[in-house]
């Protein structure tokens, strides 16, 4: 299934769009093993770096792209389909399309990879005037 910006979009809240994205992988199985440095070489590129700054942009430099969830902290940009390592050795050029891509919190990118929902982070809870509860 070929996940898609322009999908997920479509889905106004932040938990429908995390489990869109959802992989639910297992910790500890390598996504590259030894092909891990045509990995690192690539997101080390001038083009990986422009579509990202790109798509940070496009994303407000929010989580999955909802507002009232802004990262904080840095910010990954996720390939919401897998990549393998001769999407890179062959060039398939789908890995550098923003209609696949979408920013992410650390937290998030955990939980579509491995976690569950209880992993997302919270929405920021909006004070008013006379709030003395904390929270």
């Amino acid at each position: 299934m070929n996940k898609t910006y322009s999908e997920l979009v479509k889905r106004n809240d932040f938990v429908a769009r995390y489990q869109y994205l959802k992989i639910g992988g297992e910790l500890g199985v390598a996504t590259f093993g030894y092909d891990r440095p045509i990995n690192q070489e690539f997101y080390h590129s001038y083009a990986w770096r422009s579509i990202r700054d790109f798509v940070i942009v496009r994303d407000k430099g929010c989580d999955l792209g909802v507002q009232g969830y802004e990262v904080h902290d840095k910010i990954l940009v996720h390939h919401m389909n897998p990549i393998r390592a001769t999407y890179l050795t062959d060039f398939n050029e789908s890995i550098l399309d923003p209609e696949f891509l979408i920013c992410v919190s650390h937290r998030t990118h955990n939980a579509i990879h491995f976690g569950d929902q209880s992993q997302l982070p919270s929405a920021l809870i909006e004070r008013t005037p006379g709030d003395t509860k904390l929270w």
